[in-house]
């Protein structure tokens, strides 16, 4: 089974928020449905923009704990180099 970290946002630059699961397609579609958390909803986060994949819940939750306390200009440029479009990877994990 993978474990998965990952970035939403509501737009390029807006609001990040970090999250891990085992099922990046469900949760994903959570956050989409409004249905993912508090904050998604109030801010409008929808648009996942990054991800990782690990093999154990403990690494996932490890690296999610570390992007959470990290400055904002890095998570910025960590999605740049994964995503440099910032587009809604979501689409991609449904093909």
């Amino acid at each position: 089974m993978a474990f998965y970290v990952y970035l939403l946002t509501n737009r390029p630059h807006g609001t990040f928020y970090t999250g891990v699961t085992n099922n990046l397609v469900r949760r994903t579609h959570e956050h989409r449905e409004m249905t993912g958390s508090t904050f998604t909803r109030r801010y409008g986060i929808t648009r996942l923009v990054y991800y990782e994949i690990f093999d154990t819940p403990e690494e996932a939750i490890r690296r999610e704990k570390r992007l959470k306390r990290w400055p904002r200009d890095w998570k910025i440029r960590t999605v740049e180099a994964f995503n440099p479009g910032w587009l809604d990877l979501y689409e991609d994990l449904n093909r």
